[in-house]
């Protein structure tokens, strides 16, 4: 299991997708839905997985998805640094 910053040293960003979808009894109406998760531009696996899981398994059909993504670490803003710091 990676932790999150393992993940953003792979290159995976923080996506953030807001689902709008049809109420199964009420098919005039619009829901939204927010997902959050670590994923990788520009395929973004993890959020397609998700999406697949929804068109197959839940009864609201997808009616659009708005996303954002944010890579939090990129290789201009991490480097290796030798130092020190003496507290005591």
């Amino acid at each position: 299991m990676n932790t999150d910053m393992e993940m953003m040293l792979k290159g995976y960003g923080l996506t953030t997708a807001q689902i709008f979808y049809r109420m199964p009894d009420h098919p005039a109406l619009l829901q939204t839905y927010v997902w959050q998760h670590y994923d990788l531009a520009p395929d973004f696996p993890e959020m397609n997985g998700f999406l697949k899981f929804w068109r197959e398994k839940l009864d609201g059909p997808l009616h659009s998805v708005k996303y954002v993504h944010r890579q939090l670490i990129s290789a201009s803003e991490w480097r290796a640094l030798k130092g020190e710091f003496i507290i005591h």
